[in-house]
């Protein structure tokens, strides 16, 4: 099995890709090299009945495939793809509600408890949030699926009443929050989705890292210069306002040493597999040779390829909470010694 193959068969899903501005041309038109009529997102949007923030949501979470706009223009949708989704025995209000996002005080009401509760289940990762936005005071305002909430209620209905579990009661009285650091994990889960590309797997590592942790795993400057460049973004880019993207970039960042060491550690393994692939270009290099990325890496409807799992060497278990996003459970003290890290009990 090769390296791409062994990170397909990780991917599970349909591949996107974005490109620049979108095309004020809301029509549908053929793409180039098909006989496939795609709409632009907008109109997309409307023929779902959704609002654009639960269409890009929706495109987010991957339950609306889209594709790349002729010469690197706006996603946009296969026709379709709009169909099928017309065509499901719950629309309109099935889709719309998977997209449902709520805050503290009407999530609380969904499960039937107080927000202050809700703030603390919140806190201890029992939900996660989906996204967030800025209020008048520029703090942060997590939302969270609806249909997410629903579905905790059902697993975990004891934690919806009664005391608070000792080891939950404890790590909330030491200040603990995990919301930004799930929002994180699920983000970098559902980006790593996108792509087959090593290199820009790679680079979605790369991002929960600030610059000083990323210098100590990525000696090499022009592999740092690449990541930068091939990092896969958000399918409609980033919050439009300054603030939303100052206050995006500070949330990306790993904030907790065990999460700071398994991103580094992820990211180790991700560039051990994209140096097998290809090098970093230098200067001076063929672009075409060497920063062009493997063509299957920006394929949005590629299918999903079931192939049988590598043995990884024993694995070192993830931080409660994480999920794991295909090659990401590492092993062996060799490596954690190439990432300068010692165990406390090892002086």
């Amino acid at each position: 099995m090769t390296v791409k193959e062994a990170i397909r068969a990780r991917t599970g899903g349909a591949y996107e890709v974005r490109g620049g501005d979108e095309s004020r041309d809301e029509g549908a038109h053929t793409s180039p090299g098909t006989s496939a009529a795609t709409v632009a997102a907008g109109r997309a949007a409307q023929e779902l009945g959704l609002r654009r923030s639960e269409f890009e949501l929706a495109v987010h979470l991957g339950l609306i495939a889209v594709t790349a706009g002729s010469g690197g223009g706006r996603p946009r949708v296969h026709e379709r793809e709009v169909a099928r989704l017309r065509e499901d025995p719950g629309f309109p209000d099935g889709l719309a509600e998977r997209v449902r996002t709520v805050g503290t005080a009407e999530g609380a009401a969904l499960l039937g408890i107080v927000p202050a509760r809700f703030t603390r289940l919140a806190r201890a990762g029992c939900v996660s949030p989906v996204t967030f936005y800025l209020n008048r005071y520029r703090a942060v305002v997590w939302l969270y699926l609806a249909d997410e909430l629903a579905s905790f209620a059902m697993r975990e209905p004891d934690l919806l009443a009664g005391r608070t579990p000792l080891g939950m009661r404890t790590m909330l009285e030491a200040g603990g929050d995990r919301r930004a650091r799930n929002w994180r994990s699920q983000r970098i889960d559902r980006l790593l989705k996108r792509t087959a590309d090593p290199w820009a797997r790679a680079a979605v590592e790369a991002s929960a890292l600030d610059s000083a942790h990323l210098a100590e795993v990525v000696e090499d400057p022009y592999e740092r210069a690449y990541l930068a460049r091939v990092r896969p973004e958000p399918v409609f880019g980033r919050p439009g306002s300054v603030a939303a993207r100052e206050t995006m970039g500070e949330l990306m960042l790993a904030d907790d040493p065990d999460e700071i060491l398994w991103r580094r550690v992820n990211l180790t393994l991700g560039l051990d597999l994209a140096r097998e692939e290809r090098p970093a270009p230098r200067p001076g290099d063929d672009p075409g040779a060497r920063m062009t990325p493997a063509p299957d890496s920006t394929s949005c409807m590629a299918p999903p390829r079931a192939l049988p799992v590598v043995e990884t060497a024993p694995s070192l278990s993830s931080p409660a909470g994480e999920t794991s996003s295909g090659l990401r459970e590492p092993g062996g003290k060799r490596l954690l010694a190439r990432l300068g890290w010692r165990r406390r009990s090892d002086g």
